[in-house]
């Protein structure tokens, strides 16, 4: 069995430490709160601990392609039993208890979107930024839904939900994601359609034209958050149902930021005051349900 080459220290190489700590905290919408069932709870972060690891090797601008796609296969093979990993083996042995080991294959998937990352990824349209969210964001929806031992029932609006959550994430961070990393998230063909140019978000600022292409992403982003409004309803869990609330809370919240705000000109993000009024409302219909 393959095991990872390791430096003293490296947090990527264990998956474990105040790094990954640090990012659940930093997270627009909760993982793994006190919503869920505590006895899921530690799937849920071993999970977490997977795909966000993974995903900081994809994003890490300190490393090559090669040694990114390299990173990203072994976490594959480790995925599937091949090779060592401590991260893998915890989220194995998590979904093991919890009863639901055919679970991982959802990790599995999003490499898919990990390894386009690596590559630099460009969307070229709307379906293009859909079809890499169905990788980089549906299947944590799945899941959750699978982990809750839910049917099929609530899949096309949890889909909606997660392909909303991923493009409004990518959309807080256009500027960066171009310039540090080459990648784009506004549909290309929407950026040529108003005369500007991806190099526009170099700029300090929106410019009318990104501006009125953001605002066209954000109205097909609302949409995906109509879809998956029914969710909660079309969920068996109380505890899933409630926290499912609080993101589609947060998700609109954050929306209607961008809508008013330049992401170009400083962060948006979720307010802390909006966090806690979701929250409690989360908590308040779970106790009252």
């Amino acid at each position: 069995m393959q095991k990872f080459e390791t430096r003293q220290g490296d947090a990527w190489s264990t998956g474990t430490g105040k790094a990954l700590s640090a990012a659940r905290k930093s997270e627009n919408f909760p993982v793994a709160s006190v919503l869920l069932p505590r006895d899921l709870r530690p799937s849920v972060l071993a999970f977490y601990d997977v795909v966000r690891s993974a995903d900081d090797v994809a994003d890490d601008p300190a490393l090559s392609r090669e040694t990114k796609l390299a990173r990203l296969d072994l976490i594959d093979r480790a995925l599937a039993g091949t090779a060592t990993w401590q991260p893998a083996g915890a989220l194995q042995l998590a979904l093991a208890q919890a009863g639901r080991p055919g679970a991982i294959r959802h990790a599995t998937k999003m490499l898919v979107a990990f390894r386009a990352d690596a590559e630099g990824n460009i969307c070229r349209d709307w379906e293009d930024l859909r079809a890499y969210c169905e990788h980089s964001a549906v299947p944590v929806g799945r899941f959750l839904l699978e982990l809750h031992g839910e049917g099929d029932a609530p899949c096309a609006a949890s889909d909606g939900l997660c392909v909303a959550l991923q493009v409004l994430n990518h959309l807080q961070d256009l500027g960066s994601d171009w310039c540090k990393l080459r990648r784009l998230y506004l549909p290309l063909d929407w950026i040529e359609a108003e005369g500007a140019s991806p190099d526009d978000l170099r700029d300090a600022q929106l410019t009318p034209a990104l501006r009125r292409v953001l605002d066209r992403t954000l109205d097909a982003t609302d949409a995906e958050l109509a879809r998956a409004a029914a969710l909660p309803r079309l969920i068996r869990s109380r505890r899933l149902a409630a926290e499912t609330r609080v993101i589609l809370s947060l998700a609109r919240h954050l929306s209607a930021r961008l809508r008013r705000e330049d992401p170009l000109a400083s962060r948006v993000a979720v307010t802390r005051a909006a966090a806690l009024r979701a929250g409690t409302a989360g908590l308040t219909r779970l106790v009252r349900a």
